[in-house]
């Protein structure tokens, strides 16, 4: 099973990127998934996530500027991040949930499998 995160680079502050990550080896459909980052010098925080009937859940901090969405058939996940700001400079970890059908995915502990990270730098 492997995630592969891209889409992350350099953008200036107010500016916008859009995040995929490509599950191969099994299929989630039924796995809520999430995306998680990682500043430097602080702890992997959660970002945001959605189930696998479509609901999605955000941090207050990214709320109205982020969106996370998901095309099945693909067996991918996005985030749109929109209006960046240098405070959302991080690494950014796709992941999914390791147990179908779970109502739980706000937490790294939900989460079973991980991509690699992918770098958003935001310059003001």
């Amino acid at each position: 099973v492997q995630l592969q995160a891209s889409g992350g680079g350099l953008v200036q502050a107010g500016g916008s990127l859009r995040l995929s990550c490509a599950a191969s080896g099994r299929t989630f459909s039924r796995n809520a998934m999430g995306w998680f980052r990682q500043a430097p010098g602080k702890e992997r925080e959660f970002v945001a996530g959605i189930t696998w009937t479509g609901g999605t859940y955000y941090a207050d901090s990214v709320k109205g500027r982020f969106t996370i969405s998901r095309d099945k058939a693909k067996n991918t996940v996005y985030l749109q991040l929109n209006s960046l700001k240098s405070e959302d400079t991080a690494v950014y970890y796709c992941a999914a949930d390791r147990t179908p059908y779970s109502s739980s995915y706000t937490t790294m502990s939900d989460y079973g499998y991980w991509g690699q990270g992918t770098q958003v730098t935001v310059s003001s």
